[in-house]
């Protein structure tokens, strides 16, 4: 008598998270090695660095560094369309490329994953570049801007200057997070989805925190927000 046992459906997991994931497992490993100074991550950051502002597919020194391998039905996945996979190799890109400029020669981690206790969206990083009882309005405007871009490169574009400041200050983001919105962006309504989540993320606040004991040492941690 022979069995016959049905295959498994693939695994469903949206794209961006898919993307997502790709962009920390890429950006983990090249940050631990670039902190540590060792040579092939350092010189990864470099060739990195060079394909900001593009597409993924005008920067041929990129095809051998990012391994966009796991995009092709990984574990089961189901494989993404030509849409889909054009869309998540550019939004993988213009992410890697946007953390070497915000990672260069800076000796703390600027990818730094999102949590409750320190939100690492892009609209809480770009409140923390503002005073605790007010607004730049300038920076402000800059968040407005680049949720405005007409497509992917000049949101890319508009992006570097918002990380521009936040390197000057050593504020950290969350690039995994921002790979995965990068995706969504370049959908039908994702621009609107992608700015009500930086919105969301410029207002988090702060959970409530204990009153100090008289005896400890303030927090004077300016990450931790």
């Amino acid at each position: 008598m022979t069995t016959t046992f049905a295959s498994s459906p693939p695994v469903t997991v949206p794209v961006d998270q898919r993307v997502a994931e790709l962009a920390a497992a890429l950006i983990g490993s090249w940050q631990e090695g670039y902190l540590n100074d060792r040579p092939p991550a350092v010189a990864a950051l470099a060739r990195l660095r060079r394909g900001a502002g593009r597409e993924a597919g005008e920067t041929p020194d990129l095809w051998q560094l990012i391994d966009t391998g796991p995009f092709h039905a990984p574990g089961g996945a189901r494989p993404l369309s030509e849409q889909e996979l054009n869309r998540a190799e550019n939004a993988l890109h213009a992410a890697l490329t946007l953390w070497a400029f915000h990672q260069q020669s800076r000796g703390t981690p600027m990818h730094r994953r999102h949590s409750r206790e320190r939100p690492g969206g892009l609209g809480a990083a770009v409140r923390r570049l503002m005073p605790a009882d007010g607004v730049d309005e300038p920076v402000r405007k800059r968040l407005v801007r680049a949720g405005t871009a007409p497509d992917l490169i000049a949101l890319t574009q508009r992006l570097r200057d918002i990380v521009a400041l936040l390197r000057r200050e050593d504020i950290p983001l969350d690039y995994a997070l921002l790979a995965g919105q990068l995706y969504l962006w370049q959908w039908p309504d994702g621009p609107a989805a992608v700015r009500r989540r930086w919105g969301r993320s410029f207002h988090e606040q702060r959970r409530d925190q204990p009153a100090p004991d008289e005896n400890t040492a303030p927090d004077t941690d300016k990450d931790a927000s």
